[in-house]
């Protein structure tokens, strides 16, 4: 099954709300962690507080990974345990203060959330562009065509065009 770039970004932003974000340290050690965004204008944008060592190591390394995962069940069957469709592709990272996130998005992604004794100003936003091509597996297709790695993956392009960023 061939994907297109629009088929893809809309299971990023109508199918999905969670992915795993990626990065290294100033060490080089490869760290991750759970994420909940919303898209907006082909990226994806992060809430986090502003002290967090994902702000930080994003910060000093803009080069991420991100993976986002899809539940897929059986109906009637949940005991049978089947694997998560996925998206995951390469990034830059850029680290917004609130007010200058696009402010639908960042409505939609800090609804819900309790500021209460903690001020808005000591969050970020974190965005994420995709660069280069997603690599999925399982996007699209009914969960018997899983079981076959070479249907179920495939390459798309992000349908971007942010340059790699160096590092200090």
């Amino acid at each position: 099954m061939t994907l297109t770039t629009a088929e893809v970004w809309d299971a990023i932003a109508n199918d999905g709300m969670f992915g795993v974000l990626a990065f290294v340290n100033r060490r080089g050690e490869a760290r991750s962690v759970g994420v909940i965004y919303v898209t907006h204008d082909r990226s994806l944008l992060i809430s986090t507080a502003r002290d967090t060592w994902k702000v930080r190591h994003t910060a000093a390394n803009p080069n991420v990974s991100m993976t986002i995962t899809f539940p897929k069940r059986v109906p009637f069957l949940p005991f049978i345990r089947i694997p998560a469709a996925t998206i995951t592709f390469s990034g830059t990272a850029e680290i917004l203060d609130v007010p200058d996130a696009p402010f639908e998005a960042t409505r939609k992604l800090l609804r819900g959330l309790d500021f209460e004794g903690e001020p808005i100003d000591d969050h970020v936003i974190i965005r994420v562009t995709p660069r280069g091509d997603f690599v999925t597996y399982g996007i699209g297709m009914p969960i018997t065509q899983m079981r076959s790695p070479e249907k179920a993956r495939d390459r798309v392009p992000s349908g971007t065009t942010v340059n790699e960023p160096t590092t200090a």
